[in-house]
């Protein structure tokens, strides 16, 4: 009798290591994870035009006594005329305090357990965005409910993103991470989108389940990271990934002297790290000062303060926007506005291959970032005649400006969380992570406020324009070290280039063959002094 042949589906199991499915199950946890943060988060800005829309033939609930105007049917307080003041304060609460917790939650996820930090983020943002939809139920039409409920969700959404992208950085190395990451990174991009349709699905009934049903989901997901998330692979006797490939090595010359650049790469290793280590010789948690010290993270996070400026904006105002301009339902505007996200889903993928291909975060952040400019102020312009060419400008906005806010906040921080001058610790990873992100939550604050400061879109526009073009500027260093790497040699000796440092090749030289150049030069160069 022949014996049964494999079948296909197992083979295929069989096909992957078992590292291979505990990182790919950490990686759609986390994902999912994320996915309910963002969710959680979008309903404010769908929910903003039922709190305030021209009510002229319209039958429901709100401020009833006062039918003879166009704003009767509006959710007290934000029926007067500062209304969108009032959405900027709420905007804002939300947001200096997340900007304000950020750079505390790195250090806190560095120091505690990151299931269970997750785990009490979760449960917690479950009940305040659920609360938030309370206030429709409870009838509550006191501002200071609301803007208290925004102030601290704000704080507890802090606990998701320095843990996530620190559990995540612990099971990757540093190979494909841009790829990899910028598929990760696409939880943004898709809870938005499903924040948005589940809030449009309630929002003209019942708004208040716009809060309440993303509420549930995070809470849920909280309980799924209490049962199943695992932080380290060494937790399950899985291999720990490479963060740094053996043979990528500084580059050959430096600014400075010759017996610099051929001192032991031991000796410049030795010197090179920042990282901490208790008597045992375990490393520690890093400091905030010592997190700042890393090469990069000063440069991408200024660098994210105006790139989530402006990703933020369109996040929370984008939805009131295509409402006023284009004379949609609110159900309607939230349903298009979501097309910036999927368009947010492609640059962030897109961004992370051409990193990955050409080795240059920079540069690939810059490029797409000066092509955005452009192409806001052209979507400022045509964005409103007809559907098709909303549909076309909002992805391709959505790419550009989403694409380096997805680069910098993932592969580029798990890049400088594992830097080589840490030692090959991710302990620093977190508190990386929240640094860059902290700083860029402060943009993300400020374009909303300006945004409702603002009483005009063209200067709305206008502002984010200029954004673009300042994050492209405080990128300039990187790139030109950078594309110098890249195009040009490290230094020549009488028309002999030593080392052209270029991505994907190897970068420099053995250290006995530099050795020897430089014996070899020394005899020439004290011919040459003698002779001065």
């Amino acid at each position: 009798m022949a014996r049964a042949t494999v079948p296909p589906g197992i083979r295929c199991i069989q096909a992957f290591s078992r590292d291979n499915w505990y990182r790919g199950f950490t990686l759609v946890l986390t994902f999912l994870f994320y996915t309910s943060y963002h969710l959680s988060r979008k309903p404010i800005s769908i929910v903003k035009s039922e709190l305030h829309k021209n009510c002229s033939g319209t039958a429901g609930y709100g401020n009833a006594s006062h039918r003879d105007n166009d704003t009767w049917c509006d959710w007290a307080p934000f029926d007067k005329p500062n209304y969108r003041m009032l959405f900027a304060a709420l905007d804002n609460s939300f947001l200096v305090t997340y900007a304000i917790g950020m750079f505390l939650s790195g250090m806190f996820g560095e120091r505690l357990p990151l299931r269970y930090y997750l785990t009490a983020g979760m449960l917690l943002s479950g009940l305040f965005t659920a609360l938030f939809g309370f206030g429709f139920y409870w009838n509550i039409h006191n501002i200071w409910y609301y803007v208290v409920i925004q102030i601290a969700n704000g704080l507890v959404q802090t606990t998701g993103w320095p843990a996530v992208v620190a559990c995540v950085g612990n099971w990757f190395g540093k190979g494909k991470r841009g790829f990899i990451m910028g598929i990760w990174n696409s939880h943004t991009s898709v809870g938005n989108i499903l924040g948005s349709l589940i809030a449009g699905v309630f929002v003209s009934s019942a708004w208040g389940l716009s809060f309440i049903v993303p509420g549930a989901i995070i809470a849920a997901m909280g309980i799924v990271c209490f049962f199943f998330l695992v932080e380290y692979p060494e937790d399950v006797g899985c291999t720990p990934p490479k963060h740094h490939d053996q043979r990528e090595q500084e580059p050959l010359i430096r600014h400075g002297s010759m017996e610099e650049i051929f001192t032991s790469p031991s000796d410049a290793e030795n010197e090179g790290t920042i990282f901490p280590s208790d008597q045992m010789g375990e490393p520690t948690a890093i400091s905030f000062l010592g997190a700042l010290k890393i090469p990069g993270v000063i440069e991408f996070s200024l660098c994210l303060l105006f790139a989530k400026l402006v990703s933020y904006t369109f996040l929370f105002w984008l939805p009131l926007y295509i409402s006023s301009v284009a004379h949609l339902n609110p159900k309607a505007a939230g349903d298009i506005s979501t097309l910036f996200d999927v368009g947010g889903i492609i640059g962030g993928i897109l961004a992370g291959i051409i990193s990955d291909y050409t080795g240059g975060r920079a540069t690939t952040c810059w490029v797409m970032l000066i092509a955005a400019a452009p192409m806001l102020f052209l979507y400022n312009y045509i964005g409103k005649n007809g559907l098709p060419t909303i549909i076309g400008m909002l992805i391709l906005c959505g790419a550009l400006v989403n694409g380096p806010y997805a680069l910098i906040t993932t592969a580029v921080a798990a890049d400088l969380g594992t830097h080589k001058c840490l030692k090959g610790n991710a302990k620093a990873l977190s508190t990386v992570t929240a640094i860059i992100d902290g700083t860029g939550s402060i943009g993300a604050a400020l374009g909303p406020l300006l945004a409702g400061l603002l009483t005009d879109w063209n200067k709305v526009f206008y502002m984010l324009i200029a954004s673009d073009i300042l994050a492209c500027l405080l990128l300039s260093r990187l790139v030109y070290k950078e594309i110098r790497g890249c195009c040009g040699c490290s230094m020549r000796v009488r028309g002999l280039c030593l080392a052209p440092s270029m991505s994907g090749r190897k970068k420099s030289i053995e250290y006995s063959e530099k050795k020897n150049l430089f014996n070899l030069l020394r005899p020439s160069q004290r011919l040459i002094s003698q002779r001065d």
